[in-house]
């Protein structure tokens, strides 16, 4: 479900952002901690030529043993093998081929395939039967925009305090990362997932937003390592994501996300929230006033 950026902006209203490249990456940050090594060796490729980041991917499927939404074998083609007429999601899930194209979109898209297998099976599992029952048609349906969005926007905020959620809800920006900002690290936090999402974090600005899927984890999560995390994450957001019958972007909450503590130096200071063309007050608020 490798969307492009272009279609993506249809459906978030978010702008385009100029390009970046693959040496842009700077691993060290938070939101791209999570896939190294895997990705410096991947970004160490790319820069090679598009035959050896090609290389790279399908030689890490065949020791992971990968599947896609319909049970297929997880691999890696060029954009120009896929057939001529056979839409993205149809031919992934009949093949477990995953057309790629050398640019930073597909790279960070098969990096999530290796990060969270199961989220991505799933989310190619409801889109290939979302075609099937509905065909290509002049619109997506707001089922198929929901599953794009989570592909390519999504991040997962795991979180073990009501309250941290709730306020994630309300757009209570203050009580989420101000006065809240102890229970981050000890009771919720962020895993980047949409590939689209990773792309402009390459180039990061301050109104950055991702599509949270709030996930309900256990107190213990938090004394995890990240291995463990990742495979609680992967197996409950997955079925999760197979049996919520009412797939819309209702289940999203927005999320700045330059404004988590400890993921940008600026919001170290109170001031940085004031800013309500980023931190705005949301829908409901707006009624309310």
């Amino acid at each position: 479900m490798a969307a492009c950026v272009n279609r993506l902006n249809c459906v978030t209203g978010q702008a385009a952002r100029p390009a970046a490249g693959f040496a842009d990456i700077d691993w060290s940050t938070p939101w791209f901690s999570q896939f190294t090594p895997r990705g410096e060796r991947w970004q160490q490729a790319a820069l090679q030529s598009p035959a050896a980041l090609l290389a790279e991917m399908n030689a890490d499927a065949q020791r992971c043993v990968h599947t896609t939404g319909r049970g297929a074998r997880l691999s890696f083609i060029s954009q120009h093998e896929l057939p001529p007429g056979a839409t993205y999601e149809a031919h992934i899930a009949a093949t477990g081929c995953v057309p790629t194209r050398h640019n930073l979109h597909d790279f960070f898209n098969a990096l999530s395939w290796f990060q969270f297998p199961r989220i991505k099976a799933a989310l190619s599992a409801r889109g290939s039967a979302a075609l099937d029952a509905l065909g290509v048609g002049p619109t997506r349906g707001s089922t198929r925009d929901a599953l794009t969005v989570f592909d390519e926007n999504a991040v997962l905020f795991a979180c073990s305090d009501r309250a941290l959620a709730a306020a994630l809800r309300a757009f209570d920006w203050r009580a989420l990362f101000i006065a809240g900002r102890d229970a981050w690290g000890a009771r919720g936090e962020v895993r980047c997932f949409g590939h689209a999402l990773l792309e402009k974090l390459v180039a990061p600005y301050k109104a950055c937003t991702a599509h949270a899927w709030i996930v309900d984890v256990p107190p213990a999560y938090f004394s995890w390592d990240v291995v463990a995390r990742d495979a609680w994450l992967d197996d409950t957001v997955s079925r999760a994501l197979l049996a919520t019958d009412a797939m819309t972007g209702r289940v999203f909450a927005p999320l700045p996300v330059l404004g988590i503590p400890g993921w940008w130096t600026a919001n170290e200071a109170p001031s940085f929230y004031d800013d309500q063309s980023v931190f705005r007050a949301g829908r409901r608020a707006e009624r309310a006033g």
